[in-house]
């Protein structure tokens, strides 16, 4: 009998007229299948148009058409089981929820082939394991960048990773990070209120609206441009800190994208400390620390960012879920120096 939770269901949007690219827009981006892994599905006869396999990538589409893709049964896992300890929040036969460190790497790549969260996972979680992205390994449906701590949920099972990833598709899950900006940004700041994409919402929300694609000459990098995925992204300043020269924010994604948080935040101009790849406009604001500061500020392991809280409905069940994550030290310890005024000199 064939898996329903393997075969997924797709409109072909207005923009895609061939049939790998529609496929590539319209799938959820939590499956984590890449233009060339759709390319492969199809040349292997898994994508269907009213019941007539479509083996041509290049086949032309119109928009509204529905298309079926049938997954096939899960490769393998090619990274290897690791005894790494994870800091479990929550697990059941489902799924499990993870407060992951900052500095480590979600999923193995060039450079970082071990000491990741799958390769700790694949240890912990033996053989449950989700396989909906063609390789059988813990389901990741959505990440967060290696020296980003926090929250994330992994689907053991094909069910439970269908069932997130459509959650995360709808923008259904709740997720809040807290950050630790430089300077702090002001519904009054004439400046922000000239910038494209920003605008503030009651309650002294800050929205940003702009589209994130890969950087046009360091591919290591995102940035804001033309052409790039929908990105939405929410600040509140939930407090100012040495003297209005860094803020805590409580930021929350309407959309989750590669980097989102950072790259909107220092694209206001109000980078996150720490922040080594987006805060270079600000570290000469370093200077100004008190030492204590700036030895809090030295330790971090990486960006002032932290994925505190995370909701959604079980996959299974439908029960609503909340789960919260304290501050890691470091990021409380920079906190505690830079709170009423202190931390920076002459305060």
């Amino acid at each position: 009998m064939e898996d329903p939770s393997r075969i997924i269901r797709v409109t072909v949007p207005a923009d895609a007229p061939r049939l790998d690219k529609a496929l590539t827009a319209a799938l959820p981006e939590a499956l984590g299948l890449s233009r060339s892994r759709v390319q492969a599905l199809i040349a292997g006869g898994a994508v269907t148009r009213g019941g007539t396999v479509l083996a041509d990538a290049r086949t032309r589409v119109r928009a509204g058409e529905a298309l079926v893709l049938t997954l096939p049964d899960p490769a393998p896992a090619a990274a290897g089981p690791e005894a790494i300890p994870l800091a479990v929040v929550y697990e059941d036969a489902e799924l499990i929820v993870i407060d992951k460190p900052a500095g480590m790497v979600v999923h193995p790549a060039p450079g970082a082939e071990t000491g990741t969260l799958v390769n700790a996972l694949l240890h912990h979680c033996g053989d449950s394991l989700s396989g909906i992205g063609g390789v059988e390994r813990p389901g990741i449906v959505h990440r967060i960048d290696k020296d980003t701590s926090g929250l994330l949920v992994v689907a053991k099972t094909d069910r439970a990773h269908a069932g997130l990833a459509a959650q995360f598709a709808a923008h259904e899950v709740e997720r809040r990070y807290d950050a630790i900006c430089w300077g702090v940004p002001d519904a009054g700041d004439p400046r922000l209120a000239g910038l494209d994409g920003v605008g503030f919402e009651p309650g002294g929300v800050l929205r940003i609206e702009l589209p994130l694609g890969r950087h046009r000459s360091d591919r290591k990098k995102m940035a804001v441009r033309d052409g790039g995925r929908r990105a939405v992204t929410r600040l509140k300043v939930a407090e100012r800190l040495a003297g209005g020269a860094a803020a805590r924010l409580e930021c929350r994604l309407e959309t989750g994208r590669t980097h989102q948080i950072r790259v909107h935040a220092a694209h206001i101009g109000h980078p996150l400390l720490a922040d080594p790849v987006y805060g270079g406009a600000r570290r000469g604001a370093a200077a100004a620390l008190e030492e204590d500061a700036k030895a809090a500020l030295a330790a971090m392991p990486g960006q002032a960012l932290h994925a505190a809280t995370l909701g959604f409905r079980h996959p299974v069940s439908g029960q609503g879920m909340v789960f919260e994550a304290p501050l890691p030290a470091t990021i409380n310890s920079l906190l505690m120096v830079l709170r009423d005024g202190e931390g920076l000199v002459g305060s």
